[in-house]
């Protein structure tokens, strides 16, 4: 099983990044999925989550209107939209498969984790 995150990078405040990721080794459809973001020493926090089926989302309250979690389970693949980008949202950010297909905030219902991605949003 692996999840692979990409589309990190460095970009100006206000600017925008698309994050994809890709997974191989389990049926991506029957799971819930989400992005976790951590910053140089803060916790691991979530950011955004979207059901197995993309019926419902969540978000932590800081992102909402500004990113949005999408998913397209044909091609085993979450994406993670990110405009109005802030310095505050400097991070790696991971990706996550939760077995309970849900892709709600509750860290240990996830099973599979990404090898994160790095954004970097500068002033």
């Amino acid at each position: 099983v692996q999840l692979q995150a990409f589309g990190g990078g460095l970009v100006q405040a206000g600017g925008s990044l698309k994050l994809s990721c890709a997974a191989s080794g389990l049926p991506l459809s029957r799971y819930g999925m989400a992005w976790f973001r951590q910053a140089p020493g803060k916790e691991r926090e979530f950011v955004a989550g979207i059901t197995w089926s993309g019926g419902s989302t969540y978000y932590t309250d800081s992102v909402k209107d500004r990113f949005t979690i999408s998913r397209d389970n044909a091609k085993s693949t979450v994406y993670l939209q990110m405009t109005s980008l802030k310095p505050g949202d400097t991070a790696v950010y991971y990706c996550a498969a939760d077995r309970y297909g849900l892709g709600t905030p509750t860290t240990t219902n996830y099973d599979f984790w990404g090898q994160g991605t790095e954004v970097t949003v500068s002033s």
